[in-house]
């Protein structure tokens, strides 16, 4: 088992021409905000929203003439699972994918788009790969590992070396770890390149089994994470072996993080980035004094997020700001109560997006109420502003 170079190479001429080379660019934004100097390579910016088309069309060019009649089946949360199906679709591949329950809409919505069969089984990664083996093993599929394939690896490392091409000065690479293909393939390609370059990994706290199996440890992974491509409770053995001499470190990070990284992107960068494709620059904001004077690599792996969910993370980030601030008041129930608050916030300026005027709370006084007034600040300092007006005007309140 060994994916080289010039491996990478081979691969890199193979799929030219039908997937796109994408960007790099410097960041001022993220460079000033953690005193990195920061290059993003847009990933999310491929056709299908991710970087899983090099890998994907690079395993389906290797298919021999008996296999592309059988077709594939692959196993994915979403992003391995559309670059199959679009590039399937092109080379008259029949494509079949199992996704967990809970897959974002926008995944498998993709997916049956591009034309594959979409069948929704496990509770997920682990058992939609169950179903995708018995699907292999009785219709004589061919299976197609989203990570634990080495023309998957070296497919995906096509990504480093563009990375290096376009930013051959770059002190460090900062991958996000699902199975491993991406930061095995990139890593490979990077170190071949320039052998002093730093590789890091990324992965998420509830599903970190990279870290775990490099400590020799069995990984404690569950539960619902924004960062869900990456949600992968043990990482492929052949990526594993190929990345573990190569990478300095892999840096472990909260959902909050993703969070505050997905919106970053959005407001300071103007691109959309799912959890996981966010994760290099979640492992920047959660530990930027490991990176502060270095020139940083990120690859924006993926751009796949619900609207909803995006809506939900971008509101999110506003109350972690206190820019949307809940005053939960006590006061009197008589006429003209909640004119008096407002006057008091809009005086301030604050602006009133919703109200809640509960008079049934039991903990309230019976001739009392309970208003739930939410705001929108400019900061926390102005937040502050509004509170000390409301207890000033005579009002007993406590932040939501």
């Amino acid at each position: 088992m060994t994916v080289t170079f010039d491996d990478i190479l081979a691969a890199r001429d193979r799929i030219a021409g039908q997937v796109d080379r994408t960007p790099v660019r410097y960041s001022r934004k993220l460079s000033q905000l953690t005193g990195a100097e920061v290059w993003i390579k847009f990933d999310n910016l491929h056709f299908t929203g991710s970087f899983k088309e090099r890998g994907a069309l690079n395993r389906l060019l290797q298919l021999s003439a008996d296999e592309r009649r059988r077709g594939v089946v692959a196993a994915s949360a979403g992003n391995h699972a559309q670059a199959l199906a679009y590039h399937g679709g092109r080379l008259g591949i029949p494509v079949t994918i199992v996704m967990p329950e809970g897959t974002p809409f926008v995944k498998a919505d993709g997916t049956r788009a591009h034309g594959a069969t979409v069948v929704i089984k496990g509770l997920d990664f682990s058992g939609s790969t169950e179903e995708a083996h018995r699907l292999r093993d009785e219709e004589g599929f061919v299976f197609v590992s989203a990570f634990d394939d080495e023309g998957i690896v070296t497919g995906q490392g096509v990504c480093g070396l563009e990375f290096l091409e376009d930013a051959p000065d770059l002190d460090a690479l900062i991958i996000p770890i699902g199975g491993g293909g991406l930061i095995a393939g990139s890593a490979i390609a990077a170190k071949a390149m320039k052998p002093d370059i730093r590789i890091f990994g990324v992965e998420a706290a509830m599903y970190p089994s990279f870290a775990a199996r490099r400590r020799g440890e069995v990984a404690r992974c569950g539960g619902q994470t924004i960062a869900e491509g990456i949600a992968i409770k043990a990482v492929g053995d052949i990526p594993f072996a190929l990345a573990d001499p190569l990478v300095e470190d892999v840096i472990v990070c909260e959902e909050a993080d993703f969070e505050k990284a997905v919106a970053f992107y959005a407001t300071l960068e103007k691109t959309v980035a799912e959890g996981a494709g966010a994760g290099g620059l979640a492992a920047l904001l959660a530990a930027p004094e490991r990176f502060r004077g270095l020139k940083v690599g990120l690859v924006l792996c993926g751009g796949n997020i619900d609207s909803r969910m995006l809506a939900v993370v971008l509101n999110r980030e506003l109350v972690r700001e206190k820019r949307l601030v809940v005053y939960r008041i006590l006061g009197d129930d008589r006429p003209g109560m909640l004119s008096k608050m407002s006057a008091v916030i809009g005086g301030l300026g604050g602006n009133i997006i919703d109200v809640v005027h509960n008079r049934l709370a039991l903990d309230v006084p019976a001739k009392g109420a309970e208003f739930d007034i939410m705001v929108e600040t400019r900061g926390e300092a102005h937040a502050d502003e509004i509170r000390h007006g409301l207890e000033e005007a005579g009002y007993a309140l406590r932040m939501g």
